[in-house]
């Protein structure tokens, strides 16, 4: 088997704030592979969105949302610094702007917009078509890539998660509460899975990883092993 067939899809899934980009961030340098961040898409639209107008006190205005998606390019751009991709909105960058909690409260509402996962999906299997690559969100192994060879879907303790999502914020000079995060956590669970569009669930397939008291390393020899198992299948 060449190089080339020995590439593949891992499609992680998840709940928000289990560590998945990092992971996935971790994987793909590992391996060599293009890693995706779908959330960073979706917050992406959110964001440029706020700053229309589309969203004010919180209230999304879905037909304003879905007349944006043609005046907005999305795109990743390698950083070597950061040794990953950030992305941009129309040439701006905004890694840093589309993780406030302005946005994360407000992103679950976006994303389950149907047209705004029509454009954006679309926009992901173009980028994995050439597999070799690592993306991470909520519906990749259901919706987006119900194909890929190795599905992994995380989950870890509320309490966990929102602890780790305060003092990521934190160290960037965020102004927020814990209870604030917390509850943000288990409102966004709620909505992600219940959502009519693509709703977050578990595929049949997927191998789930509880990360709740596990370090990076930890996790990355759990994912080795996986991988290992799958290349053994595909001989």
């Amino acid at each position: 088997m060449s190089d080339t067939e020995n590439r593949i899809v891992i499609a992680i899934d998840g709940f928000s704030s289990c560590g998945k980009s990092t992971f996935a961030k971790a994987i793909a340098a590992r391996l060599g592979y293009i890693f995706i961040d779908t959330g960073a898409m979706y917050r992406a639209v959110t964001l440029y969105a706020l700053e229309q107008g589309a969203i004010r006190s919180g209230i999304v205005d879905e037909e304003a949302v879905v007349a944006l998606l043609d005046d907005m390019d999305i795109t990743f751009r390698f950083n070597p610094q950061r040794g990953a991709s950030d992305i941009y909105v129309d040439g701006n960058l905004v890694e840093g702007k589309i993780r406030t909690i302005e946005v994360s409260n407000c992103v679950s509402q976006v994303s389950a917009i149907p047209a705004v996962r029509q454009k954006l999906v679309a926009m992901q299997q173009e980028m994995g078509r050439h597999r070799g690559v690592v993306m991470d969100g909520r519906d990749i192994g259901t919706v987006v890539f119900p194909d890929a060879e190795l599905k992994l879907f995380m989950t870890a303790d509320p309490a966990v998660r929102a602890q780790r999502r305060y003092d990521e914020l934190s160290a960037k000079g965020q102004q927020v509460t814990l209870s604030d995060i917390e509850r943000n956590v288990r409102e966004r669970d709620q909505a992600d899975m219940t959502r009519a569009v693509s709703p977050l669930r578990k595929a049949e397939d997927a191998i789930e990883l509880d990360n709740s008291h596990m370090t990076i390393d930890e996790q990355m020899k759990w994912f080795m092993e996986r991988l290992a198992d799958v290349y053994r299948n595909r001989r």
